[in-house]
């Protein structure tokens, strides 16, 4: 089980200083984090590139971050958590020479995810929902093609592309691990069927149904046709996570607020609170959310079910041990959300890499010298 991290950038209201302020703030808040938490033994911080989501994310250009991120860190490896490929998000000739730039000037530590984004931000750039699909398998298929062959040309639906050297080339051979953004039941067997990573964006399933989506992803890998130049059989599904000295120091430090925020302010879940129907699609696809619309539970809930993970670090353990369980080859940990303070989040990485990292990595050597032996 590896740990990671996930951001978003948030930047949650009311704002107490102009936006750009706040930005500015933010992105170098993260920076710190991140570089302590190369220190702390993380394996890979991943960021998200999104559009227009005010508050939520304020991430449109991850690769320049995590450029940034190369030059201070040593160790960590550095994921597109995921970059949008539906054009005209992004062109995949664009994409192909940043990400290649990015894990040269990383040593080679790119994790190269890919996903469609939301609806709300595809019609931002004019891009039909129905098309996305079609739109990112075209892109997808090319990447690889542009890192690993000295020419390329394509001749396709949505793109044609006259013969060129695509440069540079990644650092990684033939190229850097490949992912995919899986949010339905859909997506874990076609991430499966391709070869590529999984990246479980669940945060509202709950881990048995999980542990059925790992499942039916092993049984689609088996028999992969990978679209790159190799299989990448691993998954790992984000979720909010705070770790302090009690659960109820972790309280204290905001972490049911930021929890109660995070679903609150989701532009889906905001849509169906303001609905005031409890008949939403949104409640009949996530039964939990209807007892949270209803305050049959509160966003202690959430953790009693096992989405989320915040208390002491022998219970953040306990959580992630049982997301293991479930399957999982890592958990994406989401510390920065919410009001949860810049230097909380700084003490929870710290607990992290003196309590629940080194706890794993001891498991793993374990299971090593098991199996060499």
């Amino acid at each position: 089980m590896k740990i990671d991290l996930l951001y978003e950038l948030q930047l949650p209201k009311p704002w107490t200083k102009p936006q750009r302020e706040g930005e500015y703030e933010v992105y170098w808040q993260a920076m710190e984090q991140i570089e302590l938490a190369d220190r702390m033994g993380f394996d890979t911080v991943w960021l998200v590139e999104h559009h227009f989501r005010v508050e939520r994310s304020h991430s449109p250009g991850p690769e320049i971050f995590l450029g940034a991120v190369a030059q201070r860190t040593k160790n960590i490896r550095l994921g597109h958590g995921v970059v949008l490929l539906p054009y005209p998000f992004n062109h995949p000739i664009r994409v192909a020479e940043r990400a290649a730039v990015l894990d040269i000037l990383s040593n080679g530590r790119l994790e190269f995810g890919t996903g469609r984004s939301t609806q709300f931000e595809q019609e931002g750039f004019r891009i039909d929902p129905e098309e996305t699909r079609e739109m990112w398998r075209e892109a997808l298929e090319m990447i690889p093609k542009m890192w690993m062959n000295e020419t390329f040309s394509h001749k396709g639906k949505y793109f044609d592309i006259p013969e060129r050297n695509i440069l540079p080339k990644p650092h990684q051979q033939p190229h850097p691990p490949m992912w995919m953004a899986a949010t339905t039941e859909e997506s874990f067997p076609l991430a499966g069927e391709l070869g590529l990573g999984a990246l479980g964006l669940t945060i509202l399933v709950p881990l048995e149904e999980i542990a059925i989506r790992v499942e039916s992803y092993r049984k689609a890998i088996r028999t992969a046709k990978p679209i790159g130049g190799f299989v990448n059989n691993q998954i790992g599904v984000y979720t909010m996570v705070h770790c302090a000295e009690t659960k109820q120091q972790a309280i204290d430090n905001g972490f049911y607020d930021a929890v109660y925020w995070w679903f609150d302010r989701s532009i889906e879940l905001r849509a169906a609170w303001d609905s005031g129907d409890r008949n939403n699609p949104v409640f009949k696809k996530y039964p939990i959310l209807l007892k949270f619309f209803t305050k049959e539970i509160g966003p202690e809930g959430f953790d009693q079910a096992d989405m989320v993970i915040g208390g002491d670090p022998d219970e953040v353990i306990e959580k992630i041990e049982r997301h293991a369980a479930a399957g999982l080859d890592r958990v994406l940990c989401q510390m920065q959300v919410g009001y949860i303070s810049h230097e909380n989040i700084m003490k929870s990485m710290e607990l992290f890499g003196k309590y629940v990292i080194p706890h794993f990595k001891a498991k793993a050597g374990k299971k090593a010298a098991a199996t060499a032996g």
